[in-house]
């Protein structure tokens, strides 16, 4: 049996994403990873605060909390990157490792610049959320065609081996899957 990670393209309406928007001409500015495909668990480098941009830092993203809470509407992509169970239980420890030293790690401000000039700067306890991806990519074993720090969201729309399995709204996804789980389970219990 494959295991996967999924990669959630997204495009939120908070003032910093249509500002991003505008300046990028591309249609997702934000990235998300999640180990199963409910996306019941989400994470990224994004603000800590539903009302404010800043602090920001790792955080786990809840489909209908905090930010995505906010906007009825999320544009979105989905991509399966199938992965070795060995990849997974990195994964796993990554995202782990994150959520355990959260204080550490800061959101890469600086590094919005770099990246949007293409200017390689690599912080070990700062990220952007394409950055976050792109190096957990890369520590468990997914080469990368560019050092991570480079990486931008929609580098992430033509990522090797990655499957787009979903393009439509974030929400109409996630409440679709969770209804199906309910289903099954009502049929199981039957």
């Amino acid at each position: 049996m494959e295991d996967y990670i999924y990669i959630i393209i997204a495009q939120t309406g908070t003032r910093p994403a249509r500002f991003f928007r505008f300046i990028t001409k591309k249609p997702y500015n934000h990235v998300s990873l999640s180990g199963d495909v409910t996306l019941s668990e989400m994470y990224s480098f994004c603000r800590t605060y539903r009302r404010f941009p800043l602090p920001a830092t790792f955080n786990k993203e809840t489909v209908g909390q905090g930010t995505l809470g906010k906007f009825g509407f999320i544009p979105c992509e989905i991509y399966r990157i199938p992965v070795t169970s060995e990849q997974k239980r990195e994964y796993d420890r990554i995202i782990q490792h994150f959520a355990d030293n959260r204080s550490v790690y800061s959101y890469n401000l600086l590094g919005l610049l770099a990246v949007y000039f293409n200017i390689e700067w690599d912080r070990q306890k700062s990220f952007v959320c394409s950055q976050f991806v792109a190096h957990t990519m890369e520590k468990i074993g997914i080469p990368l065609e560019k050092p991570a720090c480079l990486y931008k969201p929609d580098d992430f729309r033509n990522f090797p081996g990655a499957t787009l399995i979903y393009s439509g709204e974030l929400n109409s996804f996630y409440y679709d899957v969770q209804s199906d789980i309910t289903h099954h389970r009502n049929q199981i219990a039957r």
